[in-house]
């Protein structure tokens, strides 16, 4: 099942599953179940229709393991982006 969910409760949804399998959104739970978290907010800017702000975004989300929506956003402001844990 896909959809999207509210930041506030991004963090509550990736606390759990193997760390080992927690990469760009992407969870793995305790019944070995694979599923993604896509915040709203993140499905928005990379349906951005400037390409230059969603490519960004883009390159930003695939340098994470853990999301942090504050890379994206910076990403699609033109900001640099750091490192992500």
């Amino acid at each position: 099942m896909r959809g999207n969910i509210a930041e506030s409760r991004t963090g509550r949804y990736s606390a759990g599953g193997a760390p080992s399998a927690q990469v760009c959104g992407w969870l793995k739970d305790k019944f070995g179940l694979s599923w993604q978290i896509v915040p709203r907010s993140l499905a928005e800017m990379m349906a951005d229709p400037d390409s230059s702000k969603s490519g960004r975004v883009r390159k930003a989300l695939l340098e994470m393991k853990k999301l942090d929506l504050d890379q994206p956003n910076r990403a699609c402001r033109g900001s640099p982006v750091g490192a992500t844990t």
